[in-house]
């Protein structure tokens, strides 16, 4: 508002917490800190702490952020088999890293050791649950150096004090500190941190000097790299156009939690009165709303356009003087890299009234905020009432619910907003009725 640059440095730690996961990594294998205790209490017991090579052994690693592919970098340097779950990254890009595509099942099925680099979001809060940690191998370890809350830390307690699993490493806790009496501090198949990931020397130095140097090249008139609230047009036309960005920004949050396949080209169409105004600041805004849900770092408008660059997504602009029914029209459309197309349409009636009015190739009017639960089902009576019934079993409230489709008989979408978060378990419930292809919940 006052027109000063607010800046971050979000690869700034990048290398020390990757280092540090593999610090746990190699503690875990060896049981490093316990041997470590037991010495300093006395003892010489070679034959309790009999460790695990990690040559030939399979790391799973979800999330191929930057933080997540320098470990599996350093993964493969051990001679370890890596498995990587990204959605958001396509195959072609894990393989020039080296690394085999995998689900996350794939993953605890097959891996000895496990560490995840996702940021923390509705849909990653609990992604190692209890029914995950059921499918691995007793002999898995678990680490997380990323954000608490991302492996449920009651089913890892669970599994650790039974023995269901080796070990576990934890940087990172659903609160921090750490309570003086949570459990896990009295376990020793466990190795606790207190949040240490960016705690060296080499990071702080780091962050301090890119900082220093993003001042001076936004101060010389050089570009302006990291910041989080520069506007790149004139503060007019951003006035004119925050509707639009504010839109764009919903939409691309919008499909990135629609879609099932990784993204390889993501593609912006205009038409109508939006053309009057400079676009480019609207398909960035649709390009960081896409991003936001799927990866560990702060996306803003300046580090948007490399993000996509580096998980292999083409991002294309395209303007149309042709009107499709609406005198403002955005359309954000995604390609997977198996051919795959989705798209998500938006307009502007009013200032204060924006709309989804298009998924795909059926008609909408969406309010593109809040809890969505987006169902696909076969258009045949009795979607409606089975669906209102199953919510109102587990008190959920129905806000709006708006529904589409080509002709009778087709499939059809149905969207409902929701007064409140639904549980997986529900979604679970929801896939499994009658006539629902799939049920998924869309956060915005």
């Amino acid at each position: 508002k006052m027109g000063i640059i607010v800046m971050n440095t979000p690869g700034g730690n990048t290398i020390s917490t990757a280092e540090h996961t593999i610090a746990m990594l190699t503690s875990l294998a060896r049981m490093i800190p316990q041997a470590d205790r037991s010495m300093k209490e006395g003892k010489w017991d070679k034959k309790r702490f009999v460790g695990v090579e990690l040559f030939r052994k399979t790391l799973g690693v979800i999330g191929l952020g930057r933080i997540g592919s320098e470990v599996a970098k350093r993964g493969i340097a051990f001679g370890m088999k890596v498995l990587a779950y990204d959605p958001y990254i396509s195959t072609e890009v894990v393989k020039k890293l080296g690394v085999q595509p995998a689900t996350v099942d794939e993953i605890c099925r097959e891996a000895d050791f496990i560490t995840v680099h996702v940021p923390l979001n509705d849909q990653t809060r609990s992604l190692i649950d209890k029914r995950q940690i059921e499918m691995m191998k007793p002999t898995v370890r678990l680490i997380n150096c990323a954000r608490g809350g991302i492996i449920n830390e009651d089913a890892l307690l669970e599994a650790l004090q039974s023995k269901r699993i080796a070990g576990a490493a934890l940087d990172v806790f659903t609160t921090e500190p750490l309570p003086e009496d949570h459990p896990f501090r009295k376990l020793d198949n466990i190795i606790l941190t207190p949040h240490l990931g960016a705690s060296t020397s080499e990071a702080q130095e780091g962050v301090a000097k890119e900082v220093a140097e993003q001042i001076v090249d936004a101060l010389s008139g050089r570009v302006i790299r990291n910041a989080v609230n520069a506007p790149s047009v004139d503060p007019a036309v951003l006035e004119q156009l925050r509707p639009y960005i504010d839109l764009a920004r919903r939409m691309g949050k919008f499909i990135a939690q629609f879609i099932s396949t990784p993204a390889k080209k993501f593609r912006v169409y205009f038409s109508g009165s939006v053309l009057d105004y400079p676009t480019a600041p609207v398909t960035t805004a649709a390009l960081v709303g896409f991003l936001e849900p799927i990866t560990e770092f702060t996306v803003n408008f300046v580090n948007a356009a490399p993000i996509a660059h580096e998980r292999g997504i083409e991002v294309v602009e395209l303007k149309s003087t042709e009107l499709h029914g609406y005198a403002n029209l955005i359309t954000v459309e995604v390609v997977g890299e198996d051919g795959s197309r989705n798209w998500v349409g938006g307009t502007i009636f009013t200032r204060d009234r924006a709309r989804i009015v298009i998924i795909n190739d059926k008609s909408f009017d969406v309010v593109p905020e809040g809890y969505l639960i987006v169902i696909e089902n076969r258009d045949v009576p009795g979607i409606v009432g089975s669906v209102g019934t199953l919510l109102g079993k587990h008190n959920i409230n129905i806000a709006q619910m708006t529904w589409g489709r080509t002709a009778q008989g087709r499939d059809a979408i149905t969207v409902i907003n929701v007064d409140q978060e639904v549980p997986r378990h529900v979604l679970d419930e929801l896939a499994k009725l009658p006539n629902i292809l799939s049920a998924k919940l869309i956060v915005i």
